[in-house]
């Protein structure tokens, strides 16, 4: 037998909260001093305790617990239940990263307004390219819509390259047009340039065309601090009397493992307005 102090320690939980469950008939001692009125646990009843945490953990009221705990779940059972929850966590957890990336992207748009020179940004023509790419449609041009998309489509890709025995492709090329269901939605093509000849099963090859006169600009860094980049070229465009004819294009000049290093090279079609 411990006492209430020793039982809680070996718990991990407080004897204030053994106190409370057993206030409310969740968790009874297994003996009371009828003297001193001092609480003793067993050993064994820590595994009622590990189950009254892990459904608490779950979310449900010490009512639904101890209805659940009476209706003696099996360990098998609570397992499920706990794996479910423990998914169920991780995408939200994952989510409000994402949240809190789109967030500090714009505050960094926001916080370097006005001070991000576009002298560097360069008018040219960009030249067609063999690729194979592989694409999908998301809901919008988002950045929480499009960063989720375009890296496993990477991956997919680069894995089916190389699978066929193609080495030496490169640079990537992602660009995106209207999915032309009036909804906002966008196509993603997540492409490489290849040689001719290639021909790789699953994989679309085609001709990509070039683009007659296009305002491009070097980005340093993650694509998930694309925003600043992109907004000061779309500034750069209206002050120089052009117009936008497309979505910009991104070629990705060298991609290594630190995304902080990443350098792309951001190409919109422009025209005169």
């Amino acid at each position: 037998m411990f006492t209430i102090g020793d039982f809680a320690r070996h718990g991990r939980v407080s004897v204030r909260m053994l106190r409370h469950y057993d206030a409310i008939g969740l968790l009874h001692p297994a003996r009371v001093d009828p003297f001193t009125g001092y609480r003793f646990y067993s050993a064994d009843q820590l595994a009622r305790l590990n189950r009254v945490i892990a459904l608490k953990d779950l979310g449900f009221t010490l009512d639904q617990v101890g209805a659940i705990l009476d209706e003696q779940v099996d360990a098998h059972e609570l397992r499920g239940m706990l794996r479910l929850r423990q998914a169920e966590l991780e995408a939200a957890l994952a989510e409000a990263r994402a949240r809190l990336a789109q967030v500090g992207a714009r505050l960094r748009a926001i916080e370097s307004e006005g001070r991000m020179s576009t002298q560097d940004v360069v008018v040219k023509k960009i030249p067609a390219v063999r690729v194979a790419e592989l694409s999908t449609v998301v809901a919008s041009f988002g950045p929480h819509d499009i960063g989720p998309a375009i890296g496993p489509l990477y991956e997919e890709l680069c894995g089916r390259l190389e699978a066929a025995g193609l080495t030496g492709f490169g640079p990537g090329i992602a660009y995106y047009e209207d999915a032309g269901k009036g909804d906002g939605s966008v196509v993603v093509h997540a492409a490489m340039t290849v040689p001719e000849g290639t021909a790789v099963e699953g994989v679309q090859v085609h001709v990509l065309p070039g683009i007659e006169e296009a305002a491009t600009v070097v980005h340093r860094g993650s694509m998930d601090d694309i925003l600043p980049t992109a907004q000061t070229l779309a500034r750069w465009i209206e002050a120089n009397g052009y117009r936008s004819d497309h979505y910009a294009r991104e070629l990705y000049l060298e991609c290594p493992e630190d995304r902080a290093q990443w350098v792309t090279e951001i190409q919109e079609s422009i025209s005169r307005a």
